[in-house]
């Protein structure tokens, strides 16, 4: 259902090829961000889209770096814990929309 979701409401603005959504991943899933583009629903972050896209690069979600899912909440799976490079960060479900990551084969 949430997957139904994710693909219903997330397709206008495509990511990169083979790329999937932060938000998508599950725990587990390892991969590297290859774009982080703060554009989705813009106003449901309750920041401006280019302020919550500053906030994503000074935590450290910019290209290159590498990211896994380590936890994600009980409750609609909201928040989730990742791992990106040598940090443990929190991170609303809503905001992981705007990293795009390639993940690693399984």
């Amino acid at each position: 259902m949430l997957a139904d979701r994710a693909t219903s409401t997330l397709t206008a603005s495509p990511g990169p090829a083979g790329a999937v959504r932060l938000s998508a991943a599950r725990p587990g899933d390892r991969g590297v961000i290859v774009d982080v583009r703060a554009e989705s629903h813009p106003g449901d972050h309750g920041v401006a889209v280019d302020e919550l896209q500053r906030r994503l690069l000074e935590f450290g979600f910019v290209e290159g770096a590498h990211v896994e899912v380590l936890h994600e909440g009980a409750i609609w799976r909201d928040p989730i814990a990742v791992r990106l490079d040598d940090m443990r960060i929190g991170l609303r479900r809503r905001d992981a929309e705007d990293v795009w990551v390639l993940l690693d084969p399984r």
